[in-house]
């Protein structure tokens, strides 16, 4: 598809990328939403846990929401998606990727931008344990390219599945990885970085055999992350044959239902090539809208609701 021309025009204030993103991120807050925990066994064993929370009727629609790096379900940008899906109508599953549910994960692995397998559990889990007739991905950050990915690595999806929004989406992880190590986003790269190295640490307690603490040491950045702990535990040879593996964008072309992105301008986080303009243009249901403003999982909007989940009720009931 084209382009589509965005209609987004924050107040001044949130025109500023990083006001944008700090603000969604760490002032923002979202209340009364009630989420009911359910925890699913994976095939190694290892568990998820989903967050549920239901639209005031019943419903036939479900949205599965996946969170971004170092996110949980109780992440406000998790939670005002899934309050507003469900005042519209739709029941929400929000996954708790790995280890970010408040508990280590059981196994010496975690979540990673390109971990389809677990979607995939959390899909099949949905098809056959209800009876809900349209299933849509809505993903932010990691969990866009997440999502985006599954859908064009695979020549079949179950049918129920039909559409997807992803927001701020890296869609070429080694392009993002190199602007989160500039000076600018020092303060995102730095806070990421603490998360995953304390839990990283939790697990050597457990996986003493599988790593050392001279390893961990030796993480200065979310590089070294990648090539000392998230290559080697998920199979990859160094952080840079992760990034071309679990990179969406070269699955896009693939993708054959519709599917919107929305990455904003001034997205600090977003390298040039993580705006699919060329993909978007050659498949028909790619969808890519470019805001000027919104910076990174940001979008600021009127009465507590971002711009991004106006967005995606209004994608969603587009298609049917």
């Amino acid at each position: 598809m084209p382009l589509i021309s965005s209609a987004y025009e924050p107040p001044f204030l949130f025109k500023n990328g990083h006001f944008s993103t700090i603000y969604s991120g760490v002032i923002r807050k979202v209340n009364g939403l009630e989420q009911k925990r359910d925890r699913i066994t994976l095939p190694d064993g290892d568990f998820l846990d989903l967050d549920w929370s239901y639209s005031i009727k019943k419903s036939k629609k479900v949205v599965i929401v996946l969170h971004g790096l170092e996110g949980n379900a109780q992440r406000p940008y998790i939670t005002g998606a899934a309050k507003l899906l469900n005042a519209n109508g739709y029941d929400v599953c929000a996954v708790n990727f790995r280890g970010c549910s408040g508990e280590t994960n059981a196994l010496f692995r975690s979540y990673h931008s390109g971990a389809t397998e677990d979607l995939e559990a959390v899909v099949h889990h949905i098809v056959n344990s209800s009876n809900y007739a349209e299933i849509y991905l809505h993903g932010f950050s990691l969990g866009g390219n997440l999502l985006l990915k599954f859908l064009g690595e695979r020549n079949e999806i179950p049918k129920e599945i039909k559409g997807a929004i992803a927001v701020s989406v890296p869609c070429d992880l080694h392009s993002s990885l190199k602007q989160l190590l500039k000076p600018k986003n020092v303060l995102y790269a730095a806070r990421f970085k603490k998360h995953l190295v304390e839990k990283l640490r939790i697990k050597q307690t457990i996986f003493s055999d599988e790593i050392a603490d001279k390893d961990i040491n030796k993480i200065k950045t979310l590089k070294d992350f990648d090539d000392i702990y998230t290559s080697k535990a998920h199979g990859f040879i160094d952080a840079i044959d992760y990034y071309t593996k679990s990179s969406c964008l070269q699955f896009l072309p693939n993708i054959k239902i519709p599917a919107l992105i929305i990455n904003s301008k001034n997205d600090s986080f977003l390298g040039q090539e993580c705006y699919p303009i060329k993909e978007a243009e050659n498949n028909p249901y790619l969808h890519l809208e470019i805001p000027k403003y919104g910076g990174h999982v940001g979008f600021y909007g009127e009465n507590n609701s971002t711009y991004t989940e106006k967005r995606t009720i209004n994608f969603l009931k587009e298609l049917f």
